[in-house]
């Protein structure tokens, strides 16, 4: 199976894909929008009641590059 992404320019071609699916020669696969992966993060990040501070973020980055170099 191949898998490709198109942009719709016309309305009727949007009626010849649903045709096909019809026909069970295609299959439709609703994709999300990068909005939603947008809206995602922005609901983890409100959930958390503590600010990350600029320090605590560069200890994290060293501890994982010092972790990466040391194999």
């Amino acid at each position: 199976m191949e898998t490709i992404q198109i942009d719709i320019l016309n309305p009727k071609a949007k009626k010849l894909l649903r045709n096909l699916a019809d026909l069970n020669l295609i299959k439709i696969n609703k994709t999300k929008n990068k909005s939603d992966f947008s809206d995602f993060l922005q609901k983890l990040r409100s959930k958390s009641s503590d600010e990350i501070t600029l320090d605590e973020i560069t200890d994290e980055v060293e501890k994982v590059r010092s972790s990466r170099y040391e194999k």
